[in-house]
């Protein structure tokens, strides 16, 4: 049987239990948080009141910060490239009769996501701290530009990819939910730490599906792992540009802004590296063949070459001037 047909075989064998995912990590909406609760109420007399107090708390915060939180805003306004790229995986079908369980689970999960950029994109306009039409223009081309993540539409791939990166946003959520505290924004921190929430219970789910794939099929499973750890975890954001500029000049920029200020470092991809290892207990898995015996070895050893690389890398001590936030704007 083809490796296609096995992957296929594996995913409608997962798919029996995607009601079960659904309900053990996803939250049914009633019961979720919306941004509307996070926010200034307009319907209320203090609401002018409210905004005000948004833009005092949000003046204590320094440049790269604001960079951070716009980078973090345009990837999660990039959601319509996500939502498309895994309803093309291979077993996730959402046409016939309304689609298969798999197609269930990335609308659901879509749905939870969709709403971190709605909050995130409404704080950064009630604050009055940056160019919001800059914001929307990044964010439209992002979406126009769409990503190549390395995965095509292999779920195992696919699904590292996820593990991975879910647990990425949670890291900079988070530490951006404590720079906010640090500042004396309650707010903008506890907003940032209900975002965060949703990452680590999203990364939970992907890695439980991998765990899943490891039992039934270790050997390919353990040489997708492999292939996306040689090729690197690309950010959905790595082709990110401001307006007038080519595709992808500013994502370093951003990633230095993010360096600079601790909140997502390359010895945070190490550290998510080493998570995910000890996570799927790769060092005990069996029954794998020669070449997974090999690709197992490789990861084992990665960590370790990753760490002494990351502390061989210089960050600019000089932030890029973005068009998303002026300078001017934060006097």
């Amino acid at each position: 049987m083809s490796t296609k047909n096995v992957r296929l075989e594996v995913m409608q064998f997962l798919e029996k239990s995607i009601d079960r995912f659904v309900d053990d990590f996803l939250i049914p909406v009633e019961k979720i948080w919306q941004p509307s609760d996070l926010l200034p109420d307009s319907q209320n007399d203090n609401f002018f009141e409210e905004v005000k107090e948004l833009r005092e708390l949000a003046k204590e915060l320094p440049y790269d910060f604001w960079v951070v939180l716009v980078g973090d805003t345009i990837t999660e306004e990039a959601l319509p490239t996500y939502e498309s790229w895994l309803m093309d995986v291979e077993g996730v079908n959402q046409v016939d009769n309304g689609g298969n369980s798999w197609s269930k689970w990335v609308r659901s999960w879509t749905g939870e996501e969709n709403r971190h950029g709605d909050l995130l994109n409404k704080y950064l306009y009630l604050s009055g701290r940056v160019n919001m039409r800059e914001i929307e223009m990044t964010t439209q081309h992002l979406i126009n530009d769409g990503f190549d993540i390395g995965t095509d539409r292999d779920p195992y791939k696919n699904f590292v990819y996820t593990s991975f990166q879910e647990l990425a946003t949670y890291v900079s959520h988070n530490r951006v939910s404590q720079l906010a505290k640090k500042y004396g924004d309650k707010k903008l921190s506890k907003l940032c730490k209900l975002i965060a929430g949703d990452e680590m219970r999203h990364h939970q789910a992907y890695s439980t599906f991998v765990e899943k794939i490891f039992q039934v099929d270790p050997s390919e499973m353990m040489l997708a792992f492999q292939y996306m750890m040689k090729q690197k975890i690309v950010m959905p954001a790595h082709f990110l540009r401001e307006s007038g500029q080519k595709i992808g000049t500013a994502f370093e920029q951003f990633s230095d802004s993010a360096q600079r200020i601790g909140v997502y470092t390359a010895n945070d991809y190490v550290d998510i590296l080493q998570k995910l290892i000890d996570r799927w207990d790769i060092s005990k898995i069996s029954g794998l063949t020669d070449e997974a015996e090999k690709a197992r070895d490789y990861l084992m050893k990665l960590p370790a070459r990753m760490a002494k690389i990351s502390e061989r890398l210089v960050i600019p001590a000089e932030s890029h001037i973005f068009k998303w936030v002026e300078p001017a704007t934060l006097k």
